[in-house]
């Protein structure tokens, strides 16, 4: 049997990585990187291997990198478009376990934050396993998300009384109604949808970009003073470096009766 752990590395921040995350690293023989395309990836793969040399300890280990496939984004049929994505993507996945691992040992993936939030490897597994291959079993050591590291940076709860979460994506948010948005967190938006919610009134934002990481950007405030400064760092940092992981949340301004403090803060 070979054994894929899928490690939930944290935002950025080393010092985010779980107990668990370090157990599971000093028990893997075999680390696989699927490297991106596109500027920024050098950065991605350096973070991991700092966090190998860190956290490895003295056990070896051998790293084997594939080619991450790339996804068409101009298709009109977005599902479609996803699903042959991931079909590539595991096929990818079960050439490197093929090539790379031996029967009984252990094989990991370290994934950005939690692997069951947005991150398609945990899928890419069962489809494996659906399709028959029964000589491999997976563990999932969950991590710190980026949705945690910007509540705390920005010092607010995630929830708010009796109001539900919404955590959605910047494509819901530019197609979806305005007014259904109260409270939402929005990731993986790379068209800058939240300045078309601009002009909403009493809605706030806390944005962060590459949160936990030495390139770190807090803004929070009014969405309609705050969102070309916003649009802007993000044009800025990817001029610089090529991409930003940004994450935000959009909020509201409720008032509890008799007070004039918005509902869940501190």
């Amino acid at each position: 049997m070979k054994t894929i752990l899928l490690i939930g590395i944290g935002p950025g921040d080393p010092d985010a990585l779980t107990l668990a995350a370090v157990k599971a690293i000093r028990r893997t023989d075999v680390f696989f990187f699927l490297e991106k395309e596109g500027d920024g990836k050098d950065s991605l793969i350096r973070f991991r291997r700092e966090i190998l040399a860190e956290h490895a300890g003295d056990r070896s280990y051998r790293i084997a990198t594939g080619a991450s496939p790339r996804r068409d984004r101009a298709s009109a049929d977005y599902q479609g478009a996803v699903e042959d994505w991931r079909h590539r993507r595991t096929q990818v996945i079960a050439d490197l376990i093929d090539a790379n691992m031996k029967d009984g040992e252990t094989g990991a993936f370290l994934l950005w934050g939690d692997p069951a939030l947005y991150d398609g490897t945990m899928q890419n597994l069962h489809d494996l396993i659906a399709k028959g291959r029964d000589d491999i079993a997976f563990e999932v050591i969950p991590g710190i998300t980026c949705i945690q590291a910007l509540t705390a940076k920005h010092r607010i709860p995630l929830n708010r009384v009796g109001e539900e979460i919404v955590i959605t994506t910047g494509r819901q948010i530019e197609t979806g109604d305005p007014a259904a948005v109260h409270n939402s967190v929005v990731m993986l938006d790379s068209r800058d949808a939240f300045m078309r919610l601009r002009d909403q009134p009493d809605m706030d934002i806390f944005w962060g970009g590459d949160v936990g990481s030495p390139d770190e950007i807090l803004i929070a405030g009014p969405l309609d003073g705050t969102a070309d400064r916003i649009a802007e760092t993000i044009k800025t940092q990817r001029a610089r470096k090529g991409w930003v992981m940004d994450t935000y949340i959009l909020r509201r301004r409720q008032r509890a009766k008799g007070s004039s403090r918005t509902d869940g803060d501190g």
